[in-house]
């Protein structure tokens, strides 16, 4: 039944063959990329980072995302090898002095060149569209086309002048190669900076220690220190007894002083009344002979007197 009314159907309507893969206009895809955060799907605004992939984000949007990861589940799986700030670099970019941006076309009469980008390689000059390849240095965020680099072969960098390596090369929005290889660096990289940090805690912890066994057990310097103190403390002990001792005799011999002293202040007292006492004796004498002496005259004169 069916096929009747005059319709002729045709081969394709009628086998089903495979199917045609979808082909995603490349001018599209250049403008995602190059012109809209990854992210966030916003327009890209200073400042602007890029991941070890080579993928370019808001720097505002990496902060929010790595506030709150509940936000979106396929942006979270796309950007799960994101972990802190520190793994992605601000890019230090030039500035296209031709690009004139939305001032030009406010109403949406004039026509916008896609090619036209809004930075530029500072050496070669090449516009940065994603027609041309570039990259930018890990160390300092410089950001170059590859054709300035493979020209002009260098360790160091053509703007601020920081030395690098071919490693700290990474490319803006490279292709499923340059991804593998970008990854594999990454893991390189993180893998060394673990071991790096296990070591660092290491020699960290075998310092502490070390510090602790030189603490409990003193060294020759500070034995030599202790055998000084109590040398030192040994001859102030010395210095106690002595001076203690020095004091006993002191005393001893203050004391003795001082009893001879009295007996000295006694014996004197005792020669002084002997002088006094024989000074009283020699006064009444000389008193008691005189009287004598003039009872005899009186007598003699009594005598003679009496013969007369």
């Amino acid at each position: 039944m069916g096929c009747d009314g005059g319709t002729i159907p045709k081969r394709h309507e009628l086998v089903k063959g495979p199917r045609k893969v979808e082909k995603v206009d490349k001018n599209a895809e250049l403008v995602a990329q190059w012109y809209y955060c990854t992210l966030s799907q916003e327009e890209l605004r200073r400042p602007i980072v890029a991941c070890e992939l080579g993928r370019l984000y808001n720097k505002d949007a990496i902060i929010e995302f790595l506030l709150d990861k509940s936000s979106d589940k396929s942006l979270v799986q796309a950007a799960s090898y994101i972990r802190s700030i520190k793994n992605v670099t601000e890019l230090n970019l030039a500035d296209n002095p031709a690009w004139k941006g939305d001032k030009g076309n406010t109403k949406g009469d004039k026509y916008d060149d896609i090619q036209c980008a809004r930075f530029i390689c500072p050496v070669v000059g090449l516009e940065m569209n994603g027609r041309h390849r570039f990259c930018f240095l890990r160390n300092c965020g410089c950001v170059f086309s590859e054709r300035a680099l493979k020209e002009i072969k260098t360790e160091v960098c053509h703007r601020c002048g920081v030395p690098f390596q071919e490693e700290d090369v990474i490319t803006l929005n490279g292709n499923k190669e340059d991804v593998e290889v970008l990854k594999k660096r990454m893991e390189e990289r993180r893998l060394k900076s673990k071991v790096g940090k296990k070591s660092k805690k290491c020699k960290a912890a075998e310092s502490v220690s070390q510090q602790d066994t030189t603490e409990d057990s003193p060294g020759p310097s500070e034995v030599k220190t202790a055998k000084d103190d109590t040398d030192t403390n040994s001859g102030e002990r010395k210095q106690i007894v002595f001076t203690k001792s020095a004091e006993a005799n002191g005393s001893s011999s203050a004391s003795g002083k001082i009893s001879k002293a009295s007996a000295g202040t006694t014996k004197r007292s005792i020669a002084d009344s002997e002088q006094k006492s024989e000074a009283y004796k020699s006064i009444f004498t000389s008193h008691s002979s005189a009287k004598r002496s003039k009872e005899e005259s009186s007598n003699w004169i009594t005598h003679t007197a009496y013969y007369f």
